[in-house]
């Protein structure tokens, strides 16, 4: 089985290309094959260089009958995760419909074809359109974010009056479906909040978000549901955004290696959709990775850190030095086997002579 592999050397979307391409030249033979591979990677890449997400969509649907009928349905959904994911690169609403329109017009073609994996495909498209409010719920959070910072020390009574907009950010964090990272926790008047008997628990679903897993927000959902649907969180929404912080934390391991298993159990989801999870996390930015299917591994190179405190600071310093010892290791190797040839060709020129 082959299976879309997206590293931190290239762009998912990239290897999407490269890998359909590949399929669709497979029986052109390598002289025929390896010229049109290189021509559509240069041709994506040059689409992306230049921002026209529209053409990249068209590119990377032009083997889509052939990839359709070739590869396994965990695969495919895959291959147009990465592929619905354009859509929301486009900083035009309007360009964003027309690709939504062409990915729709292309998996509805054949539609008595692996109907339940289309209709997937369709509905996970439809929730990555950005509404007007996904970009108004991120202008919200930056404001309220810089308002909330202006508390700092204050006496309780000037930070009360903060109490309202620090829940309201809170929630506006948790709803944003692309926001993983805040320092909310460090903030005053929102810290206030921890001890509040009316707003604590908002404060223990920040703490969730930001420094726990997807069991804790299971079950703090079981026991304040009517709490969140008063937040005007929706269950699913937050079932997702946990799942990618779950899954970006365990990355955040020292090892750098999740084993499939591991993830299913995190995640609660089926062996299936392990994959399927980690190219999201990749798509999303919040780790670069790569899939070793044979020991059933991921292996992370990078992963996206929800708060920067003092651990966080000194996991960074042991990395740097690592990378100064090793770049120290590299140069006295350069340097030695400089002056072993440099001593060859002297005793060289001595025979000659």
């Amino acid at each position: 089985m082959t299976t879309i592999l997206p590293t931190s050397e290239e762009d998912p979307a990239l290897s999407v290309v490269r890998f359909t391409s590949e399929l669709s030249w497979a029986d052109a033979g390598p002289e025929v094959a390896e010229p049109q591979v290189s021509r559509l990677c240069t041709e994506a890449q040059e689409c992306m260089v230049r921002a026209r997400w529209f053409d990249l969509v068209s590119l990377m649907l032009t083997s889509a009958d052939v990839i359709l009928s070739k590869v396994s349905e965990k695969d495919l959904e895959c291959i147009f995760t990465v592929i619905c994911n354009v859509v929301t690169k486009s900083e035009s609403p309007d360009e964003a419909l027309e690709m939504a329109k062409l990915i729709s017009a292309k998996i509805t073609q054949q539609p008595s074809d692996k109907p339940a994996l289309r209709l997937k495909i369709l509905f996970n498209l439809y929730n990555l359109l950005e509404n007007p409010y996904s970009r108004l719920a991120k202008e919200s959070f930056k404001f309220l974010s810089k308002y909330l910072a202006t508390f700092s020390g204050e006496d309780a009574y000037i930070l009360s009056e903060a109490k309202e907009e620090a829940v309201r950010t809170i929630v506006e964090f948790v709803k944003a479906p692309d926001l993983f990272q805040c320092d909310l926790l460090d903030m005053p008047a929102v810290g206030q909040l921890e001890k509040d008997a009316k707003h604590a628990l908002a404060y223990q679903l920040l703490q969730i978000f930001l420094t726990q897993r997807l069991d804790a927000y299971v079950e703090f959902q079981d026991a304040n549901s009517t709490l969140l649907k008063g937040y005007g969180l929706v269950h699913e929404d937050c079932m997702t955004k946990m799942r990618l912080i779950s899954l970006v934390d365990l990355g955040s391991d020292d090892s750098g290696r999740i084993p499939y298993s591991l993830i299913r159990d995190t995640l609660q989801i089926n062996d299936e959709k392990v994959e399927l999870w980690v190219v999201k996390a990749i798509t999303a930015k919040l780790m670069d990775c790569k899939m070793d299917q044979m020991n059933q591994m991921v292996i992370v190179s990078r992963c996206t850190e929800r708060v920067f405190e003092h651990q966080q600071w000194l996991t960074l310093r042991s990395k740097l030095a690592t990378w100064r010892g090793n770049v120290a290791n590299v140069i006295s190797t350069i340097r030695a086997n400089r002056i072993a040839e440099d001593g060859s060709q002297a005793v060289q020129g001595l025979v000659i002579r």
